[in-house]
C-alpha cells in the first residue's frame, strides 16, 4: 500500500490502524534547532481527540504524544522525527458484521477488492483516526511556521443549512476554540449545536464545511502548474477523510462573477511594492502565493457510520442483508476536524518555504558551520 507519505522536504511518513496497538509518523526534513516538546504537539492533538465533547465520538482515547527520536536535549537534531500514539480503547467486536458484507459508502469493499484483504476493526487503515498523525505533524509544522511570522487557523463556518457570517482572523482566534462546534461567531454555534444534537437523536449524521486561513505568507511559494500551491494545497485537503470540495478565494461563487468584478486591481503599498486592492484571489495567483493571506474551504460530507439501518450485501454468503453500525461515532465531522485542517495547511505551507530557500532546510538558526550553539548538548564535565 502505497500513499502513506505527504510533502517533498518537509516529509511526514504515517503507519497504524484504527484499531491497531498504535498510531505513529516520522517527519523528515525538519530543520535542527527547533525547540520541541511533547506539550507543543500535545495541544493540537487534544482538539481533534474523540470523547471532548457531546457531539463527539465516546471513544476514551487519550492521545497522548510519545517523542521516540529527532529530539536531544529538548531541540530537533535535524535527524527523522518518531512520534508514537498509542490506542487504549478499541472494540472491533461491534464491526464483526461487516467484515464480508461492506458498511455503505465506507471504504469496506473498495480496501477488500484492491487487497484481498483489509484490517476490519473500525476501519483500519482508512479511519480518520489516522489523522491523529497528521495533526502531530503539523503542530511540529505550525511551530516553524510561526518563527517565521505566519500564523493560520480555522473554523467551522456551515452545519447543514446553518452558515456563519464571515468572521475576522481575530475572531477565529478568539471564539473558535469557546465552543464544542469551533465555530468563531458564537451565535451561529448555538444554532449548529442545536441542528447537531437534532439528528444525533434522530440517529443519524449531517455534513458542514471548515474555512480556514493563513496570514504573513510570504509572496513566491508555489511553482507553475502541477507543483502549483494551489494544486499541492487541494491535494492535502482533498485528503482529509470525508472531504468532497476544496475551494479557495471566491471558490464556486467565482462563476457567478464577470472578469472585470473578480479581477483584483493593482496599487502600490507603502514601501512602493506592488500589491493587489483585493484579495478575491485567495492569496494565490498563477499558483504562486500573492503575499495576501491565503484563505477558503473544505466540505466534509456527513458521517457514515450512523445507527439507521442500511442494506449491505454479503459476498461470502451471497444474501442482502439489513444492517446498523452500531458504536461510538460522531453525528458530526467539521468540529474535530478544524485541528486537521490546519494541519494539512501548515504542512503544506512549511514544504514551500523549505522548497523556496525561506528556511533553511537543515538549522532554524541559518547559521551553516557553526557548531557553537545553545542547542548542541554540553558536556557534563565541563560545566
Amino acid at each position: 500500500m502505497n500513499g502513506n507519505e505527504f510533502g517533498r522536504l518537509f516529509q511526514v511518513t504515517t503507519f497504524g490502524e484504527s484499531h491497531g496497538e498504535a498510531m505513529g509518523c516520522t517527519v523528515s526534513g525538519c530543520p535542527a534547532g527547533l525547540e520541541l516538546s511533547e506539550s507543543d504537539i500535545q495541544g493540537d492533538l487534544d482538539r481533534r481527540k474523540p470523547g471532548q465533547s457531546m457531539i463527539t465520538t465516546s471513544r476514551g482515547e487519550a492521545d497522548d504524544v510519545s517523542i521516540k527520536s529527532g529530539v536531544q536535549d529538548g531541540y530537533t537534531t535535524g535527524t527523522p522525527i518518531g512520534m508514537i500514539i498509542q490506542n487504549k480503547d478499541a472494540r472491533s467486536g461491534k464491526y464483526e458484521p461487516f467484515i464480508t458484507a461492506p458498511r455503505p459508502s465506507h471504504g469496506d469493499f473498495t480496501y477488500s477488492a484492491k487487497f484481498g484483504t483489509r484490517n476490519w476493526g473500525g476501519g483500519g487503515r482508512s479511519s480518520a483516526r489516522e489523522t491523529v498523525n497528521w495533526v502531530a505533524a503539523g503542530a511540529i509544522a505550525k511551530k516553524l511556521l510561526s518563527a517565521q511570522g505566519i500564523e493560520l487557523k480555522a473554523h467551522v463556518n456551515q452545519i447543514g443549512d446553518v452558515q456563519a457570517p464571515e468572521v475576522s482572523f481575530e475572531e477565529m482566534l478568539e471564539h473558535s476554540e469557546e465552543n464544542d462546534v469551533r465555530c468563531a461567531h458564537p451565535e451561529t454555534a448555538t444554532e449548529m449545536q442545536d441542528l447537531i444534537e437534532d439528528y444525533q437523536e434522530e440517529g443519524d449524521s449531517i455534513g458542514g464545511s471548515i474555512y480556514f486561513e493563513a496570514q504573513g505568507v510570504p509572496t513566491g511559494l508555489g511553482a507553475p502548474r502541477f507543483d502549483s500551491l494551489s494544486a499541492r494545497l487541494g491535494q492535502a485537503m482533498m485528503a482529509v477523510p470525508a472531504t468532497t470540495a476544496f475551494e479557495f478565494g471566491l471558490g464556486r461563487q467565482a462563476r457567478e462573477y464577470t472578469g472585470k468584478d473578480r479581477n483584483d486591481d493593482w496599487e502600490f503599498d507603502s514601501e512602493g511594492n506592488p500589491t493587489p486592492v483585493e484579495n478575491d484571489h485567495g492569496g494565490i495567483q498563477g499558483g504562486i502565493s500573492s503575499g495576501e493571506p491565503i484563505y477558503g474551504e473544505v466540505t466534509l460530507h456527513a458521517p457514515t457510520s450512523i445507527p439507521k439501518s442500511q442494506q449491505t450485501a454479503d459476498w461470502e454468503t451471497g444474501e442482502l442483508k439489513e444492517e446498523k453500525v452500531i458504536g461510538r461515532h460522531d453525528p458530526v465531522l467539521p468540529p474535530r476536524g478544524v485541528p486537521v485542517v490546519e494541519a494539512m495547511l501548515a504542512l503544506t505551507l512549511v514544504d514551500f518555504m523549505l522548497l523556496s530557500g525561506r528556511i533553511n532546510p537543515d538549522r532554524v538558526d541559518d547559521q551553516p558551520g557553526t557548531y557553537d550553539t545553545e542547542y548542541h548538548p554540553s558536556n557534563p564535565q565541563n560545566e
